[in-house]
């Protein structure tokens, strides 16, 4: 089983920055892909990125260039660095874990990203 906490979610003026954290509990979590997700309101939830067991990363082409996914094995931790915020990236944003299927199987409650114009 695997647990997932997010944090580091606020609000933030356009243009401005915002790291978010995903504490994983389990012995996996190396082993496993890990996404950023994200769902506004009144829209369906969206792949922000995510990051491979071995580091190999993709991105939405909204974040592209903006965003920075990456994890720290060590510390059983994913991060999504947020850079030139912009008011539709406004959304709550969710850590989640690969299962053996091949889908994401495990899900953080979430945490609230606002930005404001």
């Amino acid at each position: 089983q695997v647990q997932l906490v997010e944090s580091g979610g606020g609000l933030v003026q356009a243009g401005g920055s915002l790291r978010l954290s995903c504490a994983a509990s389990g012995r996996t979590f190396s082993s496993r892909t890990m996404a950023w997700f994200r769902q506004a309101p009144g829209k369906e939830r969206e792949r922000v990125a995510a990051i491979s067991a071995n580091g190999r990363t993709n991105y939405q082409d909204a974040v592209k260039g903006r965003f920075t996914i990456s994890r720290d094995n060590a510390k059983n931790t994913v991060y999504l660095q947020m850079n030139s915020l912009k008011p539709e990236d406004t959304a709550v944003y969710y850590c989640a874990g690969e299962g053996v299927s091949g889908t994401y199987a495990y899900w953080g409650q979430g945490t609230q990203v606002t930005v404001s114009s």
